[in-house]
């Protein structure tokens, strides 16, 4: 493992401040919102039972198994921005900077979409408390929700490492309240009342159960990377990316699979897939109320929602930092390669995501119906499709890359039993991406993923014509790490030959 004192205090203008407890704080924020309280219900129903626990699990190994390869890229090469850097850094030999390109193409609507759902979710359960919630004032609420967000990251990386920890506190008081509840009014005879073949592994429904599970429960473990994101701000990268990714997959695995079966013991399975079920809506608030009454439900409640703020803060915490990176690598524009002098934060790609994230909220509370215009969830559905192809199976194929381009970059974390983990993570991103379609009858994500790739590929060739660079011009080589590196162990090499010219000075 590296210490801390052998790495650079700061990459591209950032500073070092993010130590293993915001890492994972960060982390485990990101992936805990309102999302495992409303989708516990909707992993029910794609099984159709209780059975429902394996798609956490699932899940689960998908994320531990990407987050190996988290984990390696991102304590070799801890920049700005994961992916793309990681991307950049593979693939600029062969096609120069066409795939960073493409990550950006879309990660720049895809992260800020992603959070608001969070932002929806923030809303729909704040109903519980505001029953009587107009359009107009969840309207208000989703905006000045997305103002809080901005004032907040408005600030230092010191400060915010703070602020994710008390916020991430709150988080796991409020599971851990819904677990306890639910396990003080727990009944076996509800939590494994299977139905009938429901673990038949003949039957296609029990595999299509499993794919679609695996497609809910990555989407509730999506977050893991984000420390990732900020990989120039942590201390000691080599050491506290890989154990933020590991710890969070781990600890809310366990959140998890222990919400799932608490709640499973409390309120009937069918009761979750019946739309006319408050259960199928606010099934936290269900199981709070009926093992501690209202009073304690409301306040549980209002836990899940600083819980669901926390994971939209997080999330474009770490998703502000990747225009920032590519400005700096004339891959986007100039404007967002600028720091907040006071703060050192990218202040116009933080502008920009919250712009988007408050748009996107819009868009899906007002058009959300419409015959004519896809819901956001479709859309959010179609771009996470695409991210399969240019962020997960890109990655997989960017570690194999730099381990044989790179063989000399230092590697403070290694993936564990490689390639193992890394293929198994291939399949399981190839079957989320499979079941798409499955996913979204008469959408055809899959469809409409090749397209906006292929659009994205045009908007790179007008770019590098412009640029004059690949395929318009000559590649530009620039490996930033591996070239530190080599800088670093000159310097330290110059150093040390100076101290034993100075002992031996003295000896004289």
């Amino acid at each position: 493992m590296n210490n801390e004192t052998s790495e650079p205090t700061a990459v591209r203008g950032f500073a070092r401040r993010i130590g293993i407890l915001q890492a994972t704080a960060i982390n485990m924020s990101q992936m805990v919102g309102t999302g495992p309280f409303i989708t516990i219900p909707l992993m029910v129903g794609v099984f159709g039972g209780p059975q429902a626990i394996l798609g956490w699990i699932v899940g689960a190994i998908l994320a531990i198994c990407d987050g190996l390869v988290w984990a390696e890229l991102g304590a070799a090469m801890p920049g700005a921005g994961g992916t793309y850097v990681y991307l950049r850094e593979a693939f600029q030999y062969r096609t120069g900077r066409l795939m960073p390109f493409m990550f950006v193409w879309t990660a720049i609507v895809f992260i800020p979409l992603i959070m608001s759902t969070g932002v929806t979710g923030f809303v729909q359960y704040l109903t519980y408390l505001w029953p009587s919630m107009t359009q107009t004032d969840g309207d208000i609420v989703g905006l000045a929700m997305c103002v809080a967000v901005a004032v907040l990251l408005w600030r230092r990386i010191e400060s915010i490492g703070k602020l994710t920890v008390v916020l991430w506190s709150v988080m796991i008081v409020s599971v851990l309240s819904v677990i306890v509840a639910a396990f003080s009014h727990f009944h076996s005879s509800l939590a494994f009342a299977y139905p009938v073949h429901a673990f038949s592994l003949g039957s296609s429904s029990f595999w299509a159960g499993l794919g679609l599970g695996l497609i809910v429960g990555i989407y509730d473990y999506l977050g893991y990377n984000t420390s990732s994101y900020l990989g120039a701000e942590v201390k000691d990268p080599g050491r506290v990316l890989p154990r933020s990714i590991l710890y969070s997959v781990i600890c809310v695995m366990a959140i998890y699979l222990l919400m799932q079966i608490g709640i499973l013991g409390v309120v009937p399975w069918r009761d979750m897939i019946d739309p006319n079920n408050p259960a199928s809506q606010s099934v936290a608030a269900v199981v709070l109320q009926q093992a501690w009454g209202k009073t304690a439900a409301s306040i549980v409640t209002v836990l899940i929602l600083i819980a669901s703020f926390a994971s939209v803060l997080t999330g474009l915490l770490g998703g502000s930092r990747v225009p920032y990176d590519a400005a700096n690598d004339r891959l986007f524009f100039s404007r967002y390669a600028r720091l907040n002098r006071k703060g050192r934060f990218p202040q116009f790609s933080l502008v920009t995501m919250v712009a988007i994230t408050a748009f996107g909220f819009i868009v899906s509370r007002h058009l959300g119906d419409s015959s004519t215009t896809p819901p956001l969830t479709v859309l959010i559905g179609l771009l996470t499709t695409v991210m399969v192809i240019v962020q997960a199976a890109a990655q997989i194929a960017a570690l194999t890359v730099l381990r044989r381009r790179q063989p000399q970059l230092k590697r403070p974390y290694k993936m564990w039993l490689y390639p193992l983990p890394s293929i198994i993570a291939l399949v399981a991103w190839g079957i989320v991406y499979g079941f798409a379609d499955k996913a979204s009858p008469g959408v055809h994500p899959i469809e409409w993923s090749l397209a906006w790739i292929a659009l994205g590929v045009v908007a790179y060739l007008v770019w590098a014509a412009a640029e004059h660079t690949w395929p318009f011009g000559p590649k530009e080589i620039h490996e930033e790490f591996l070239e530190a590196q080599m800088i670093a162990e000159a310097a330290a090499s110059a150093g040390s030959g100076r101290s034993e010219l100075g002992a031996g000075t003295t000896s004289l």
